[in-house]
């Protein structure tokens, strides 16, 4: 799950890289900071000694991970992005 998460930092710092500047502070921010935050957590969690912390962490990587597809749907709308 971490990994994968990884993947898609990378994803979203590419993907944004074409955003128009003015978005630079607001969505391509917000988008970069959530996908960041994914693993973060994830990474964070796993180093709690228990397994209420660990869950606790996965679902903050999740509601992350939630945030950036709705950020995801707000750029194709705007027309940032396309299905491809």
């Amino acid at each position: 799950m971490w990994q994968e998460s990884i993947k898609l930092v990378g994803i979203s710092y590419k993907m944004t890289r074409t955003f128009p500047d003015f978005e630079l502070y607001n969505l391509t921010s917000q988008m970069n900071r959530c996908a960041v935050s994914i693993p973060s957590n994830i990474s964070e969690g796993s180093s709690k000694s228990t397994e209420r912390h660990f869950k606790k962490y996965l679902e903050n990587s999740l509601g992350s991970a939630f945030e950036w597809e709705t950020q995801l749907i707000v750029s194709y709308n705007e027309g940032y992005i396309n299905k491809d």
